[in-house]
């Protein structure tokens, strides 16, 4: 019988005795202690490798190209946050200086068909930096690759990736996994949506591919453990847990862990990769610029020929995480509302990056602005709980139907559509996505500032504020409960050239139903909150975030 004790989050580093230096009296890394540079933080990978290396006692310097989006994470003021295009020589170089160990975790995965270009160009450039910057080595997690078949696109480029490190005269780690199961992960994302969703199902053949899952917990181990090779060692490993399976497996294996009938999988011939993907697609979050490079490795059979890595990095005392404790372990961070990154926390290709511009008399352009004030009577505490946990599950508070057509033609344009959702049901953080959107501002129970990544002709953001009643003094802590409060919405839309303007033209006449509606909605929901809720003061509007491994 499985436990919460059993459940429970411990770091990595645990299991790695004598391979990592360890943290002072204080728990954090000692002032001389190695420094580890970590790209890709706001990925799903990095962005739980930089906890792990903090608790093993490394130093981290984490690189983003906007350190904004890493504000709400809780290890941010832990660590050496450095502004950096990991493509830009002149900006990595500098970065990379007095590094004991460099992580590569950059890929360009659903950006387009070029996306095997610009990595080839990025790692490239990282190699040639970390040889100048005399870094002491580079761990890269790339892909599983089987041996003399023609590769899909996506392991072609990952494997490529990996030999350009390797050639870089830096020593370098090159981990190669297969399919990663932890909570928010995009297979496991994938693998649980179509599990949970279809009954019964016809796959394409390759469900009955080999594969060798690994969970995300001993993806973190190998990496964290990497960091301690010796120098002679410069090479690729493959890393897998200790099920090798067919997908048609993992998804019965899933069924039975998640308490549901065993499904019904006929295997045919004529669903292509495409055409798996756009399937993919239309069932689960995962768009289908993300899906279909997925889809194609699945063609592969991915088993690892090796387990050398175990000479470096023993296997923990307990062993390597299997299969149905991998999807246990996420479904309970599901759950219990503890998923800390998702696949969806990398911006979406193409997705507007620029910050909404603080003056209202923007000189970048026309500056289109829907706004709309109503009293509400409720507590500022009340009318943000209902702001924070807008979209996913709960829905927009208006036009259902306009939002779910709205979703669905973004996803047939290339977009990321609604069905992303959210990685927390009540609570937010920067750079989280809600839908469409992303989480750009966010001040607790003040503010949420969202910024649109759906496909559209120009840049649009959404601003919900709590404000003061008019009269009323600024709110302060002791204020949290009084009634009662102004709801502000803003949407704001800076159009690209004409099909901008005629996009702004068309959707205004609708602006009164939908956005008018969902104010009304929200200030109704928030005052039968309000009603319902016990009158107390909290400590805090976010509770810390908790950590987790699944």
């Amino acid at each position: 019988m499985t436990t919460d004790e059993d459940l429970a989050p411990q770091p990595v580093a645990t299991t790695l005795p004598g391979l990592v230096p360890g943290t002072g009296d204080d728990g954090l890394p000692r002032p001389d202690a190695p420094l580890a540079v970590v790209t890709g933080v706001t990925g799903y990978v990095g962005g739980r490798l930089v906890p792990e290396l903090l608790a093993a006692g490394y130093r981290v310097r984490a690189l983003a190209r906007n350190p904004d989006r890493l504000r709400s994470r809780p290890w941010f003021d832990q660590v050496d946050v450095v502004r950096v295009d990991a493509s830009d020589p002149e900006q990595i170089e500098p970065a990379l200086r007095d590094a004991h160990v460099a992580y590569y975790l950059i890929h360009a995965l659903g950006t387009g068909s070029s996306f095997a270009d610009r990595d080839r160009r990025t790692a490239t450039t990282f190699a040639r930096a970390a040889r100048a910057a005399d870094v002491g080595r580079i761990v890269y997690l790339g892909g599983l690759t089987p041996e003399g078949e023609e590769l899909s696109p996506h392991l072609a480029s990952r494997a490529e990736v990996g030999q350009i490190l390797l050639d870089s005269g830096v020593p370098t780690t090159v981990l190669r996994a297969a399919v990663i199961l932890g909570s928010g992960s995009a297979s496991f994302e994938m693998m649980r949506y179509l599990t949970e969703r279809l009954p019964a199902m016809t796959v394409p053949r390759w469900v009955d591919n080999r594969i060798q899952p690994i969970a995300v917990r001993d993806v973190l181990r190998y990496l964290v453990g990497a960091a301690a090779m010796p120098p002679e060692v410069n090479r690729a490993f493959d890393i897998g847990g200790p099920d090798v399976l067919t997908y048609r497996d993992m998804m019965q294996r899933y069924a039975r862990v998640a308490g549901l009938p065993r499904r019904v999988i006929v295997g045919v011939g004529v669903l292509t990769p495409r055409l798996s993907s756009l399937w993919v697609s239309l069932v689960t979050p995962v768009p289908g610029g993300l899906a279909r490079p997925l889809v194609e490795s699945l063609v592969h059979e991915v088993v690892c020929t090796e387990h050398d890595i175990a000479a470096h990095v023993p296997d923990p005392p307990g062993g390597l995480v299997g299969f149905e404790r991998a999807v246990l372990l996420a479904l309970h961070r599901v759950q219990e509302a503890a998923v800390t990154t998702r696949w969806s926390s990398a911006s979406v290709a193409g997705a507007p990056s620029d910050p909404l511009p603080s003056d209202p008399d923007w000189a970048g352009g026309s500056l289109y602005v829907d706004e709309r004030q109503v009293q509400v009577d409720a507590s500022p505490a009340a009318l943000w709980r209902v702001i924070e946990a807008v979209g996913g599950e709960r829905g927009w508070y208006s036009w259902a139907l306009a939002w779910r057509v709205r979703g669905l033609v973004d996803r047939v344009v290339g977009g990321p559509g609604l069905r992303r959702g959210r990685r927390d049901p009540g609570r937010l953080l920067v750079d989280d996505t809600v839908d469409f959107w992303r989480v750009e501002a966010l001040e607790p129970g003040r503010l949420l500032r969202l910024r649109a990544e759906m496909r559209l002709p120009g840049l649009a953001w959404l601003e919900l504020r709590v404000e003061p009643a008019e009269g009323a003094a600024p709110f302060t802590d002791a204020d949290w409960t009084r009634a009662p409060v102004v709801f502000s919405q803003r949407a704001l839309f800076h159009p690209r050239g004409l099909a901008g303007q005629v996009y702004w033209w068309a959707v205004a006449p609708f602006h009164g139903v939908v956005f008018g509606g969902m104010q009304r909605n929200i200030a109704r929901a928030a005052e039968r909150a309000d009603r319902a809720m016990i009158r107390r003061t909290p400590t805090s509007p976010v509770p810390p975030q908790p950590q987790a491994d699944g």
